[in-house]
């Protein structure tokens, strides 16, 4: 009983197995997927050519910014320190004090220099009249000199007249010995007179001459100045402004908006010039640097616009930004030790370029970030570029170069 309905059922399987049907479906299930993968392929072509070719996307990217490191230009003893860290400060704020005694004693003798410098200077222009005058006097001694150097000469020769005229009578007996004797020490004291007067003339040629020198020289010390634009007044009012400046640096302020990071600096501590003390952080010039791969850059231009989410806020925050700069070199270039390649063995490795983008300062406003948090960047390379970027990064190169 049981054989028989085995053979009844394999007999009507087989009746009912149709297999140039089952040859029809299977080609038609094969047809099917083949178009579906068609019509996939062709919808991936499309959306890759349409949509997803024009943008450039990376997660190696990170908040940055340029800190501004305050160091003291004086040295001294800390003597307040207003802000901790994670403060917010206004530029102008006052954020450490230092101790200003020596400041204002160093102020004080600056100021007395500057004192004694114009003092300096009235005298110069007191001993130029004093001096013009003794030039004066000196001209007239000169003259003196040469009106006795004249009459010592005439002395002389009438001296030598009066010997030759008692030489001539004294073989007539018509002259005593006496007379021939006074004669001669009359023509000697003439001949000393003279020399005398010689020495005097050229003595007071020297003294003017002396005279006028010093008279130049004093007159170097004041030539095309008033007292206030003499070079030693100039020089000491320097140092007199150099000494207001150092006092007015022991009160150091924040040079930017921004949140106080890495304070360093303790009531007390005796700090040097150029001591880091602590960092402000503008956290409202945040930018980000997203490192692309080097075969994603090929359409990055400067000025084109990027949209950033963050993970602190995640996908649903999006940050409007601009392309403002591209790095100048690969991370692995300005490594410590760069990769070099001498073995032979070598393996290319895909580089990573950093590209630098603005982000909107309205928007950062309402969304603040913080430097260093992991960022997700997506460039639109077929957007147009924003030529105010473009314009802003020249005008910041130019800076840079000037």
């Amino acid at each position: 009983m049981t054989q028989m309905n085995s053979d009844i059922t394999i007999d009507q399987f087989d009746d009912e197995f149709d297999a140039p049907r089952a040859a029809a479906s299977r080609k038609k299930g094969f047809m099917g997927l083949a178009a579906a993968i068609v019509i996939a392929g062709v919808g991936y072509g499309s959306y890759w050519y349409l949509v997803a070719s024009r943008y450039v996307t990376t997660d190696n990217a990170y908040t940055a910014v340029e800190l501004a490191e305050v160091t003291p230009a004086v040295g001294g003893i800390v003597k307040a320190v207003n802000v901790v860290d994670t403060q917010q400060v206004r530029m102008g704020d006052v954020l450490v004090v230092l101790d200003d005694t020596d400041a204002r004693l160093a102020l004080a003798q600056a100021e007395a220099d500057l004192g004694l410098a114009r003092r300096r200077v009235h005298s110069y222009l007191a001993n130029d009249e004093g001096l013009a005058a003794q030039v004066k006097a000196r001209e007239a001694d000169e003259k003196r000199a040469q009106a006795q150097l004249a009459a010592a000469q005439a002395d002389l020769a009438r001296a030598q007249v009066d010997m030759q005229r008692r030489q001539a009578l004294l073989a007539s007996g018509s002259v005593s010995g006496e007379e021939l004797t006074n004669a001669k020490n009359a023509l000697a004291q003439a001949e000393a007179n003279l020399t005398s007067a010689k020495a005097a003339a050229a003595q007071s040629v020297a003294n003017r001459m002396s005279t006028i020198g010093s008279k130049k020289a004093n007159a170097a010390l004041t030539v095309d100045s008033t007292v206030e634009t003499n070079p030693e007044v100039l020089l000491a009012k320097a140092r007199y402004e150099q000494a207001k400046v150092d006092l007015e640096r022991t009160v150091i302020k924040a040079p930017v908006d921004g949140t106080i990071a890495k304070r360093q600096v303790q009531v007390g501590r005796r700090v040097q010039i150029g001591a880091p003390l602590l960092s402000v952080v503008p956290t409202q010039n945040i930018h980000v640097d997203a490192n692309f791969k080097e075969v994603e850059l090929r359409d990055v231009k400067i000025g084109q616009p990027v949209e950033v989410t963050a993970d602190i806020y995640g996908d649903k925050v999006v940050y409007r930004g601009v392309v403002s700069g591209l790095s100048g070199g690969t991370g692995s270039a300005f490594s410590m030790i760069p990769a070099q390649n001498a073995t032979g063995n070598w393996i290319k490795v895909v580089q990573r370029l950093p590209v630098r983008i603005t982000l909107d300062a309205n928007e950062m406003k309402h969304r603040p970030l913080q430097v260093g948090l992991s960022m997700e960047a997506t460039i639109d390379t077929s957007a147009p570029v924003i030529h105010e970027a473009v314009a802003e990064h020249a005008s910041y190169s130019a800076d840079r170069q000037g």
